[in-house]
């Protein structure tokens, strides 16, 4: 472990800043609020984006690319959408910068105001349903299937690396249908979609639900989310998916001509998610000694280093390691050889495992003549002698396995974590003494959930999709309820 590197016993909070730094993930910026995302951290950002975007592509979707400004005026359409984001909107008002008076500097030009100012989109519907208008004049020209990778801006009064930035990354997805059914369906399978990405490559469970009228996207019927559990016992939103309804369609005044030969709106969607899935991924996984990455996230999952005395022994392992590194790169694995004569092996030993590198395979003069490597895994730290021969197939293999347990591990936590409780003291108790996930009864008003949030910073992350119907009373208000629903702290 880093020397000045917190614990999470210590200061979670801490771990996590430290952490994010030290792996050189990301670092802030000269602009309060906004970060720098570092090679390495972005490495893991290309993963997640290659992987998702093939799996939208799967799904029907094509990508495309909407302007970063919105006139102003397009957010006072949907009331609720404004009200939603009116107090995280950064505004250009002006087109151009001229000397100062003193000439020792730059103020703006009042002959350059814009006629409209502009909003620095914080999400992009507005600008989508004005184009789609154009778009969309009957059913042939339906669906529409638009997804677009770009950054947004939310003006954040309190930002963390990755979970909480002004500027941040990611992708909208905005769809447009010709039936209520049809764009339910696709809010649905775009969730499954997060919810496979989540436990299959990021190695992290998600419970899939809807979110209450008081936590839905501004200007949604219907938000679905996947939640995710964090290992200091908050939940974390890792995606979410919107069915709109008719709410932008008629905004925008988007119509089109049925196979009736009527004129009706249009129905949409909009889901995404964001560089935020980096701060999950270190929270679900890594430890005191370091970043964990899950294989299939990893930028390297595999590194080589060779253990020599002199240029000798680091030419003769070379001829042996180069075969190696391509018999299980033919596998479709990552590898690294770091052969650098400028740090220890001891060194290198520990920047891997403190940047989460899956697997390390270690070899020196003495392995060669016995034909075997030392490999190391991340996730437990166990080190174990492998024959080189038939290395690829047992790297990879290896490398399933990590995965597997990361997510398994992951999983066993949630299940430790989730608690079902039936009265006021009882939900306090364990979220102060445990945290986790609560069932509790809620007797649907949001009176009382605002009350509960106000009370103990809790609050609804999911009504489970499928939830089973179940008469009991309101662990707050008394009143009755047919469901639980899951509350907890969250990021």
């Amino acid at each position: 472990m880093a020397k000045d590197f917190s614990t999470r016993a210590e200061n979670y909070s801490q771990w996590y800043n430290d952490l994010v730094i030290k792996a050189d993930l990301a670092e802030n910026s000269a602009v309060r609020g906004c970060m720098v995302i570092k090679p390495y951290g972005y490495a893991i950002w290309e993963k997640i984006q290659a992987t998702l975007d093939q799996m939208f592509k799967a799904t029907g979707h094509s990508n495309a690319y909407f302007p970063i400004f919105i006139p102003k005026s397009f957010f006072s359409r949907e009331a609720s959408h404004v009200e939603g984001f009116a107090k995280e909107c950064a505004v250009v008002t002006h087109y151009r910068l001229k000397a100062s008076p003193d000439g020792k500097g730059v103020v703006v030009d009042e002959d350059a105001k814009l006629e409209e100012e502009l909003i620095v989109r914080p999400t992009s519907e507005t600008i989508i349903w004005d184009t789609y208008k154009n778009w969309i004049k009957s059913y042939r020209d339906l669906p529409i299937l638009i997804n677009q990778w770009a950054n947004v801006v939310r003006w954040e009064m309190r930002t963390r690396l990755f979970l909480r930035t002004t500027e941040f990354l990611w992708q909208e997805g905005h769809t447009a249908h010709a039936t209520n059914e049809e764009a339910v369906k696709e809010s649905e399978t775009m969730l499954d979609v997060y919810a496979k990405f989540a436990e299959e490559w990021m190695a992290v469970p998600v419970l899939q639900g809807t979110k209450t009228a008081s936590e839905r996207f501004a200007g949604a019927i219907d938000t679905y989310a996947v939640e995710a559990l964090m290992q200091d016992g908050k939940a974390l939103q890792a995606g979410t998916s919107h069915f709109l309804g008719q709410n932008f369609a008629k905004a925008f005044d988007v119509k089109f001509l049925t196979r009736e030969n009527q004129l009706e709106y249009v129905w949409s969607t909009s889901w995404g998610v964001s560089t935020r899935l980096i701060g999950a991924l270190i929270m679900a996984h890594s430890d005191d000694n370091g970043l964990v990455l899950p294989p299939k996230l990893a930028p390297i999952q595999v590194v080589i280093v060779p253990v020599f005395k002199n240029q000798e022994q680091l030419d003769l392992i070379r001829e042996h390691v180069i075969p190696m590194k391509k018999t299980i790169e033919d596998k479709g694995i990552t590898v690294k050889f770091d052969d650098r004569d400028t740090h220890k092996p001891g060194w290198k030993f520990a920047e891997y495992e403190f940047k989460g590198v899956p697997v390390r395979i270690t070899i020196g003069p003495r392995d060669i003549e016995q034909g075997t490597v030392e490999v190391a895994r991340r996730d437990t730290l166990e080190k174990e002698v492998f024959q080189m021969i038939d290395i690829g197939n047992k790297i990879s293999h290896l490398l399933v396995q990590i995965q597997q347990n990361l997510f398994q591990k992951a999983l066993n936590f949630r299940e430790n974590n989730t608690f079902r409780v039936d009265t006021w003291n009882e939900f306090k108790n364990v979220l102060e003494n445990k945290g986790g996930f609560i069932y509790a009864h809620w007797d649907g008003t949001s009176e009382t959930e605002d009350k509960i949030k106000e009370e103990t910073k809790a609050t609804i992350r999911v009504i489970p999709l499928n939830n089973p119907r179940e008469n009991g009373k309101c662990v707050y208000s008394g009143r009755p309820s047919t469901q639980r629903v899951v509350f907890a702290r969250a990021y």
